[in-house]
């Protein structure tokens, strides 16, 4: 559990940070995800997702 709560704070920070260091940044970049289609968004959200896993993995597999 402790590792979990960790992950969502890491992400809050991140994303907390840059939204207040670079709006202008973030909504360009909201414009260009509103210009892509839902299947290329869904192609870039399972990429993500698989970087995120293989991050995981790899910090755990470090850690051992």
């Amino acid at each position: 559990m402790g590792t979990v709560l960790l992950g969502i704070g890491l992400v809050l920070a991140v994303e907390g940070l840059a939204l207040a260091l670079a709006p202008s940044r973030i909504q360009a970049a909201l414009d260009i995800l509103r210009a892509l289609s839902a299947e290329q968004r869904r192609a870039l959200g399972l990429a993500a997702l698989g970087v995120g896993v293989l991050l995981i993995w790899l910090a755990r597999w470090l850690a051992a």
